[in-house]
């Protein structure tokens, strides 16, 4: 089985992936330290010098590569990695993944962003919470009814990333 961990930026998809793989003994990739491993380049330096465009296709053919590979993986995407291509059909046909949207509300995202900025280019440029608030919300909107489409859904807020491990555990295995 490959459990395919979705959400928005910061809801905890690589670090709850990195406990629920020790827990279960499975391997865990992040889907965006893959690309800059296969790429020899950071995500923020491949955006820079190849665009988007570039990066979306290479996270569509990473992402096949990881899910045609052997079970037993945890995977975390980017946020917006199922918004793209094919991606998230792509997720949905495969019969030994299972996909899991870690949903946080806009206000434990804003706490666990608002320091960050500086090590997420896309939110570098917002100048206050509120701006912040504001670009959440509305890529929230846009990208729901991608992360919708998954097949458990667990919110994240006023959980410790045990509690939210173990909740993982209760639906997956």
């Amino acid at each position: 089985m490959i459990v395919i961990l979705i959400g928005y930026m910061a809801s905890g998809k690589s670090s709850l992936g990195r406990l629920f793989a020790k827990k279960i003994d499975y391997n865990f990739i992040d889907l965006d330290e893959f690309i800059e491993i296969k790429e020899k380049m950071p995500v923020k330096n491949i955006f820079e010098t190849k665009g988007e465009i570039y990066f979306r296709k290479m996270e569509s053919i990473y992402l096949d590569e990881i899910i045609n590979k052997d079970n037993n993986i945890i995977l975390s995407l980017g946020g917006g990695t199922p918004c793209y291509g094919n991606n998230m059909a792509t997720i949905l046909n495969a019969n030994h993944v299972k996909s899991v949207y870690l949903k946080a509300s806009i206000a434990s995202l804003i706490e666990r962003l608002k320091n960050e900025k500086n090590k997420r280019p896309l939110i570098s440029h917002l100048k206050n919470n509120e701006d912040l608030a504001e670009f959440i919300a509305k890529h929230l909107f846009e990208r729901s009814v991608f992360y919708d489409q998954t097949q458990y859904k667990i919110s994240t807020d006023n959980k410790t990333k045990n509690e939210i491990v173990e909740e993982l555990y209760s639906i997956l295995i």
